[in-house]
């Protein structure tokens, strides 16, 4: 059974004015997303700064997000390391905090062989009994998960059962889709590819664009879902231009800009990211204002 099917949220995290996160904004966030139609929460990721928590902060921010979320939809949590016991004891505290799966991400800096990689996995995936997303992002990790390497893991963990893919290459998600045979739960990384990949077997998007236009978003996959083609991938045709927007600087920073135009978080991110230039900010609005989702 799937994790999750449709548009799950790649969510912000909200900080306070000294940089601490704002747990009370967060859990409003979450009821938006919720209210909303997002089928699933995915917490600690690229896009809610994981990369600048200490452990602590880290898994209670996990902790957190499951409480609050209490089963209403999934929680799926981000534990990657380019360490694998990082990722082992990220990945086994996520667990305890009550996350339904982990999204692992590739090793970056250090990358890994193809071999390394099927290892990689396998261990995390021995040491938890939550399913696990395998996040395959190599433009931001310079390390790709081949589709041959892919299928070999799915076959030999059985609780690595999903690929977020992120790599834009289409015909290289047809290859994995036909190595796996079907017996891996594919979703789309890319906001502006989710019809292309439900159209070779993907059951949703892990999205940024969900921030923003969650009911919408959410929309794209479950017309898709039913069988109305045509109404998903108008729907994407008309977000198009919002994603290229929210991905003009690197992520998360325009989203967390977006999300502060709408009133629901002060847009402050930690460094080494900085505030989104003023020139992208103002085309960023402009596109938020065509689409009517702010005044």
């Amino acid at each position: 059974m799937a994790i999750f099917k449709g548009a799950g949220v790649a969510i912000v995290t909200p900080f306070k004015e000294d940089l601490s996160v704002d747990y009370e904004q967060l859990e409003k966030l979450i009821d938006y997303q919720i209210d909303n139609g997002t089928d699933s929460i995915i917490i600690c990721g690229t896009t809610g700064e994981s990369s600048t928590m200490s452990h602590e902060e880290h898994i209670e921010v996990i902790r957190a997000c499951a409480s609050y979320v209490n089963k209403r939809v999934p929680v799926v949590a981000g534990t990657g390391s380019n360490c694998t016991d990082e990722a082992i004891y990220l990945t086994k505290e996520a667990q305890k905090a009550g996350a339904d799966a982990a999204l692992v991400v590739t090793p970056y800096y250090n990358k890994a062989t193809q071999k390394g990689l099927a290892e990689y996995y396998k261990t995390i995936a021995a040491s938890v009994d939550i399913p696990l997303i395998m996040y395959n992002v190599p433009g931001r990790t310079g390390c790709n998960i081949a589709p041959a390497t892919a299928a070999q893991i799915v076959k030999e963990a059985d609780n690595v059962v999903a690929m977020k893919e992120a790599s834009g290459n289409i015909s290289q998600v047809a290859e994995l889709m036909n190595r796996t045979n079907g017996d891996i739960d594919l979703y789309s990384g890319n906001d502006d590819q989710i019809v292309p990949i439900m159209s070779l077997g993907g059951l949703g998007v892990i999205s940024v664009l969900s921030n923003v236009v969650p009911k919408e978003t959410h929309d794209i996959c479950a017309k898709y879902l039913a069988g109305d083609v045509k109404g998903s991938l108008e729907l994407q045709m008309k977000y198009l231009d919002l994603c290229k927007a929210l991905f003009c600087e690197v992520n998360p920073i325009p989203v967390k800009k977006a999300v502060q135009l709408m009133g629901m978080c002060n847009g402050l991110v930690r460094r080494p990211l900085t505030e989104m230039e003023d020139e992208n900010a103002v085309k960023l609005a402009a596109e938020m204002k065509k689409l009517g989702i702010i005044a």
